[in-house]
């Protein structure tokens, strides 16, 4: 059984370095809810997938270049080494819609930031992700996860 706990503090480790980065000047519109929907979930499969292969090259291709600098794959093996030697598998969110527990807001630094749940059971998974703009898409600047 894994100890999600473990889960919270290695995600929060990562989010607290990866919101020291400044977000870059170029704006970008509001994505729809579905496109919000798709960047939570992708993103969330992703770490699922990275953590099975204990292989992190896809997602730090993933993350914005200031995380990526932070955090080389290497590094994301080392923070996610919980989740990994425990096997642990969370990509049962994409059968769910993601409930946001507050608006979609891009803030005044141009980093969009969501915030809401899964209705997964035993667990509920809560997430706190950020992007910013970068070649036209969104990339991860942040993350944190809490599965209660």
């Amino acid at each position: 059984m894994v100890h999600w706990a473990h889960l919270r503090l290695a995600v929060a480790v990562m989010a607290t370095l990866a919101f020291s980065a400044p977000a870059p000047a170029v704006a970008q519109d509001m994505p729809s809810p579905l496109a919000q929907e798709v960047l939570i979930k992708s993103i969330l499969v992703t770490l699922s997938d990275a953590v099975a292969a204990n292989n992190f090259t896809v997602l730090h291709a993933k993350i914005s270049k200031q995380f990526a600098d932070q955090f080389p794959p290497e590094k994301l093996q080392a923070v996610f080494k919980d989740l990994v030697d425990k096997h642990a598998v969370f990509d049962a969110v994409v059968a769910k819609p993601a409930i946001a527990d507050e608006e979609a807001k891009i803030d005044d630094k141009g980093v969009l930031r969501l915030k809401g749940h899964f209705e997964t059971t035993p667990k509920q998974v809560k997430y706190q992700f950020a992007f910013i703009p970068a070649d036209g898409t969104w990339k991860l600047s942040g993350i944190t996860i809490d599965i209660e």
